[in-house]
C-alpha cells in the first residue's frame, strides 16, 4: 500500500480519555444505541440489586452474597471495556482533529474591496464569494479558487507531503485549500465556501466522528446481533420453568451470566470501534471520506474506472527508440532529432536529446542562430529552422509527410510499416524530416507505472474488473490495456464514454469506482459509488466526489479499495470469532448449570471445570477480558489478503471460527484454575 502516517495504537493522552469516555458511557441513554451491551448494563445493574437484597427474586444465602457480587463485577467491568474500545477509536480521530484545529485558529485574511483597497478581517468572517489576497509566507484563511496570479503553495499541514503545489488560475490545479500555505509569490482567491463548511471543517468533524453515521452493511450486522440477543433471551427465559421441571432451581445471577455469555457481546462491543477506525484508517492514508458509507462501499467494489494517462502510465511519453528508414543511419537520424528538440521544452522533447546523447555520446550542439518552431494543434509537428535555412521538422506521420509533399518530396515506402508497428506497441510515432526528406520514426512510449501490473493482478483474484479509459486510439489502447493487465478498455473516451460505462455497470448490479480531477470528471464522479476526487483538481470535482485524495495520486483508489475490503473482512472476522466463542461459553455453563442434579451432564464438561459456579465465573471472566484483548486487531484491521470471496471465506472460517472455539476453551480453564483456589474462599 501507499504511504500510511504511522500512529501509536494509544497514546497517554488517548488512554487518559478513553478510560473518562469508557465510564461517561455508562449512561444508559447512551448504551441503548448499543442493544447487546444494553442488555449486559441491564444484567449488571440487576445483579447489583441481588447484592443487597438477595431474597427479592427467592435467592438465599450469605455465600450467594458474594457470588452476586462477583457476577455484577465482571459484568460492569464488561461494559466498562466495550465502553473503552469505543472510546480509544474516537480518541485516535480527535487527537488527529486537534492538530487540524490548531491551523484554524487566530488566523486572518486579506480582503479585497470594490475599489482594490484591503482590509484585515478573521478568517472565520470570510463569506462565500469574498476576494482575499494571499502573499507569500501567509496562510490561505479558506477554500477557494484561484481567480489571479500564481504560486507555489505548501500543502504539508493538510497532505503531509512537504514539496509544494504549483496553483495558477484556470486549469486543474486552480483550487486551494485552507490551512494551506503560500510559498512565494501571491495569489488573488475567491472564497468558495462559508464559515464552518470548509474542507478543513468537514475533516475535523469526521475524524472526531462527530458526523458519522452507521453504514448500511454496520446497521444490517447490528440487526442481526439484536435479533441473536433476543432469541438468546428468550431461550434463557424458557429454561428456568425447564430446569423447575428437571428438578434445578436456577438462580438469577447464574440465568444472567448464561445469557451474557451466549448472546454476542465481543462484537457487541467492538462493533462501534471498528466502523471508527474504519474511517480514521482511510485517513490515515491521506484519503478524506465524506462518510462512512463511502469508506464501506469500497469495500464492495466490482467495477473499476481508471483514466490511462497519470494514472495507469506516468502520462509523459518518453523517447525509446530510434528507428530509421530504408536508406538512413541510426546516428543521422538521431543527430536531426536532438537538433530538432534541443529548444523543445516539453517532457518528450527533453527525453530525445537525452536518448541521443546516451547512444551518440555527443551532448554539445550550436543552437545559435537556430529559430524554434512550436507545436500547434493544427501543424501537430515542431522543429527548428537554422541558420543555412534548413528546415528539420518531427511530429505526427500524417502531418510530415502532407509537409514533405508541399516542398515536392515523398514519404518512403517503408514509413507506414514503421508507424504501425510503434502504434502496435502502444507507443507514439514521432516522424522525422529534414526539408523534403523524411529520416525516420523515433519511438515515444507509455510507460506502465511501477507495480500497478501486480496489483491489477490481486484485483483480479479478489474478483473487480477493472476498465481503462484513454483517448488513444483502440489499437494504442489495446496494447496499453494489455501491458497494464486491465481487464477492458474504452478508446477514444470522451467524458460522458465514462457516465455510460459507470451505468452499464451499475445496471448489472455492480458496485463502481473512478478516479477524477477535472470538471468534465465532476458528472462521472457523483454517478460512481465511489468517487476519488483529487485534491489538486478542480472545486466541482471534490464536490461530486465522495473521498478526497489529499495527496493527489490517481492510483490511491487502489489502496482505498482495499482498505474498505479490510473494513468488511475486519468486522466479519470478529464476528465470527464472536459466535464462535459463544459455542465453548455453552460447553462450559450449561453442564455446570445441571451436573450437580443431573449427573449425566459431566459428560459435556468436556473442560472439566471444577465447580459449577467457578465453570460460569470463569466464562464470564473470559467473556469481559476477550474485548480489549481484541482492541488492537478491531483498531488496525485484519491483514488483507487478495483473495475471492469463497477463498476468503474458507480462511475466515479456519482461523477465526476454529480459533474462536479453541480460545475460549483454552483461557476458560486457565482462569478455572487461578479461580477456584479463591472461590473456596468464599465457599462456593
Amino acid at each position: 500500500m501507499h504511504n500510511e502516517k504511522k500512529t501509536k495504537l494509544i497514546t497517554a493522552d488517548i488512554l487518559k480519555s478513553s478510560i473518562i469516555g469508557a465510564f461517561t458511557k455508562i449512561n444508559p441513554w447512551y448504551m441503548i444505541k448499543n442493544p447487546v451491551m444494553f442488555v449486559v448494563e441491564i444484567g449488571f445493574l440487576t445483579t447489583l440489586l441481588l447484592c443487597f437484597f438477595p431474597s427479592l427474586f427467592g435467592d438465599e444465602g450469605n455465600n450467594l452474597r458474594g457470588y452476586n457480587l462477583i457476577i455484577s463485577i465482571i459484568l460492569f467491568i464488561t461494559v466498562l471495556f466495550a465502553n473503552f474500545a469505543e472510546s480509544v477509536a474516537e480518541g485516535r480521530g480527535k487527537a488527529q482533529a486537534e492538530s487540524l484545529k490548531k491551523t484554524q485558529k487566530d488566523m486572518q485574511a486579506r480582503i479585497l474591496n470594490m475599489d482594490e483597497t484591503e482590509t484585515i478581517v478573521s478568517a472565520s468572517s470570510l463569506k462565500k464569494g469574498d476576494m482575499v489576497l494571499v502573499k507569500a509566507g501567509e496562510l490561505i484563511p479558506n477554500d477557494g479558487e484561484v481567480m489571479e496570479g500564481i504560486a507555489s503553495v505548501d500543502e504539508s499541514a493538510i497532505t503531509g507531503e512537504s514539496a509544494p503545489v504549483l496553483k495558477e488560475s484556470g486549469g486543474d490545479f486552480s483550487s486551494v485549500t485552507g490551512g494551506t500555505t503560500v510559498s512565494s509569490d501571491w495569489l488573488k482567491i475567491r472564497i468558495t465556501s462559508n464559515p464552518g463548511e470548509s474542507f478543513l471543517d468537514k475533516m475535523i468533524s469526521l475524524v472526531e466522528g462527530a458526523s458519522r453515521k452507521k453504514t448500511p452493511n454496520e446497521i444490517a450486522l447490528n440487526t442481526l446481533l439484536v435479533s441473536l440477543t433476543l432469541i438468546f433471551l428468550i431461550v434463557v427465559v424458557t429454561l428456568y420453568p425447564i430446569a423447575l421441571y428437571s428438578g434445578v432451581r436456577l438462580q438469577l445471577c447464574t440465568l444472567i451470566a448464561l445469557t451474557v455469555c451466549l448472546i454476542p457481546t465481543t462484537i457487541g462491543g467492538l462493533l462501534s470501534a471498528i466502523g471508527i477506525a474504519g474511517m480514521d484508517r482511510v485517513t490515515r492514508f491521506n484519503v478524506i471520506a465524506m462518510s462512512g458509507k463511502a469508506v464501506e462501499a469500497c469495500g464492495d467494489v466490482d467495477t473499476m474506472i481508471l483514466d490511462k494517462t497519470g494514472t495507469i502510465t506516468y502520462g509523459n511519453r518518453m523517447a525509446a527508440k530510434f528507428i530509421p528508414v530504408d536508406g538512413v543511419s541510426e546516428q543521422e537520424l538521431i543527430h536531426f532529432s536532438v537538433l530538432s528538440s534541443l529548444k523543445d521544452d516539453t517532457p518528450e522533447g527533453k527525453s530525445v536529446v537525452q536518448l541521443g546523447a546516451r547512444l551518440s555520446g555527443k551532448t554539445d550542439h550550436p543552437i545559435s542562430g537556430m529559430e524554434f518552431v512550436e507545436f500547434t494543434a493544427q501543424t501537430r509537428m515542431s522543429g527548428v529552422n537554422l541558420p543555412d535555412g534548413t528546415k528539420i521538422r518531427k511530429g505526427a506521420s500524417d502531418s510530415i509527410q502532407k509537409y514533405v509533399q508541399e516542398l515536392g518530396g515523398s514519404g518512403p515506402k517503408d514509413l507506414e510499416a514503421r508507424v504501425t508497428e510503434i502504434a502496435k506497441l502502444g507507443g507514439t510515432p514521432l516522424v522525422v524530416s529534414v526539408d523534403k526528406r523524411i529520416l525516420g520514426v523515433i519511438y515515444l512510449k507509455d510507460t506502465i507505472k511501477e507495480g500497478l501490473v501486480e496489483r491489477f493482478a490481486r484485483l483480479r483474484e479478489i474478483g473487480i474488473k477493472t476498465i481503462m479509459c484513454t483517448g488513444d486510439n483502440p489499437l494504442t489502447a489495446a496494447t496499453i490495456a494489455q501491458e497494464a493487465g486491465v481487464d477492458s478498455f474504452i478508446a477514444e473516451c470522451k467524458p460522458e464514454d465514462k457516465i455510460q460505462a459507470i451505468q452499464a455497470e451499475q445496471s448489472e448490479g455492480k458496485i463502481v469506482a473512478m478516479t477524477g480531477d477535472g470538471t468534465n470528471d465532476a458528472p462521472a464522479l457523483a454517478q460512481a459509488n465511489v468517487g476519488i476526487a483529487m485534491n489538486s483538481g478542480t472545486q466541482s470535482a471534490k464536490e461530486a466526489a465522495n473521498m478526497i485524495d489529499l495527496d493527489s495520486d490517481p492510483t490511491k483508489i487502489l489502496d482505498v479499495v482495499e482498505i474498505g475490503k479490510q473494513l468488511l473482512i475486519t468486522r466479519g472476522s470478529l464476528t465470527t470469532f464472536s459466535i464462535s466463542n459463544d459455542i465453548a461459553k455453552y460447553f462450559a455453563i450449561i453442564p455446570a448449570m445441571f451436573m450437580v442434579v443431573i449427573p449425566q451432564m459431566q459428560t459435556l464438561n468436556i473442560m472439566a471445570l471444577s465447580t459449577p459456579y467457578s465453570a460460569i465465573l470463569s466464562a464470564l471472566i473470559f467473556n469481559a477480558i476477550i474485548i480489549p484483548l481484541l482492541i488492537p486487531l478491531a483498531m488496525k484491521g485484519v491483514k488483507y489478503r487478495p483473495l475471492r470471496a469463497e477463498k476468503l471465506l474458507t480462511r475466515n472460517m479456519l482461523i477465526y471460527g476454529l480459533g474462536g472455539i479453541a480460545a475460549p476453551f483454552i483461557g476458560i480453564k486457565l482462569i478455572d484454575i487461578l479461580i477456584t483456589p479463591l472461590l473456596a474462599v468464599f465457599g462456593l
